[in-house]
């Protein structure tokens, strides 16, 4: 079992607000900002965007920068990076994190039926990247069972602790067809950070239109991902710390397929949708893991999950 904090709570306020105009007859600029309030988490983010049209509007250039401060405040205080998890778990002072975004971007034309777009993006994130409710299990090396802490009450686990800066660098690019009315949406996107995490992701759908008014969507979506340089599903009692370490399986190594379809329809007031989607996610233990006892259990549970969505929008 997870030993997770009752104490943990999350409700969350968010908002956000665009203006856009035109700049002459082949350009558009666009101004943002959103604000987002928990009780562990506040955040205040601003972006722009320019965009302008070239050679007979078959070609668009853009580019956009967006900013981002935030405030993180762990219910029961940010825990010191290995600390012991115990009732009386040190603390520090809470921290903030600071996220910048790049984007540079070509849309094409290529015939009255097809179009393409290529993005590269760069993310720059500092401050404090630790997610505080995060802990790591210290085993023995021999039997991989669980270290005993100096608090009776609880096993040894640990707070986890990663790198204050991330740099993330993503290529996107995107093709669309039409088949006589039907469209088909491809789009493969590479992205690599300092962290050791590269991924790829596949995404495709298909929209069949039917009786004038009415559509099937087909959605096929494949990810992988490598594991963080720190990841670690456990820790060895009697080894000397490392500098980072994580157990958070969003930085471990797994595959993701997700598969499904959306049926839409016009109708007198709106268009109405549904959508429904199965997801499936496998991922792999850092290889070390595999000692004594934690052979014979699944470190890294298979997750499945079903999506489903209703939405009705007004007007035409």
């Amino acid at each position: 079992d997870l030993p997770l904090d009752d104490r943990f709570q999350d409700t969350r306020y968010a908002g956000s607000a665009e203006w856009q105009r035109p700049l002459g007859r082949l350009g558009l600029v666009s101004f943002g900002g959103s604000l987002s309030h928990e009780q562990d988490y506040d955040h205040v983010g601003l972006d722009t965007r320019l965009s302008h049209d070239f050679n007979n509007r078959n070609t668009t250039l853009s580019g956009g920068v967006g900013y981002s401060d935030d405030s993180v405040k762990p219910i029961g205080g940010s825990p010191v990076p290995f600390a012991e998890l115990s009732a009386s778990s040190p603390t520090m002072p809470d921290g903030s994190k600071h996220v910048v975004d790049l984007l540079l971007g070509v849309t094409q034309v290529f015939t009255q039926h097809t179009l393409g777009q290529l993005n590269y993006s760069v993310t720059r994130e500092d401050g404090y990247l630790t997610d505080p409710y995060k802990i790591l299990s210290v085993v023995d090396p021999v039997t991989g069972d669980l270290a005993r802490s100096t608090d009776p009450t609880y096993g040894l686990y640990l707070f986890e602790q990663r790198p204050d800066a991330r740099d993330k660098r993503s290529l996107y690019g995107l093709i669309k067809h039409d088949f006589g009315g039907n469209v088909l949406d491809a789009s493969y996107r590479i992205m690599s950070d300092d962290w050791g995490v590269d991924s790829q992701t596949l995404d495709m759908h298909y929209r069949w239109n039917f009786d004038g008014e009415k559509y099937f969507e087909p959605h096929l979506r494949f990810y992988r991902q490598t594991a963080a340089d720190f990841y670690h599903t456990v820790l060895f009692s009697g080894a000397a710390l490392p500098g980072y370490a994580s157990a958070d399986y969003r930085l471990g190594k797994f595959d993701a397929v997700t598969v499904g379809f959306k049926y839409g329809a016009n109708t007198p007031v709106g268009q109405f949708s549904a959508r429904i989607e199965l997801y499936r996610q496998t991922a792999k233990p850092s290889p070390d893991a595999l000692v004594g006892s934690l052979r014979n259990l699944d470190l890294t549970p298979d997750l499945n999950a079903i999506i489903a969505e209703i939405s009705f929008k007004f007007g035409k």
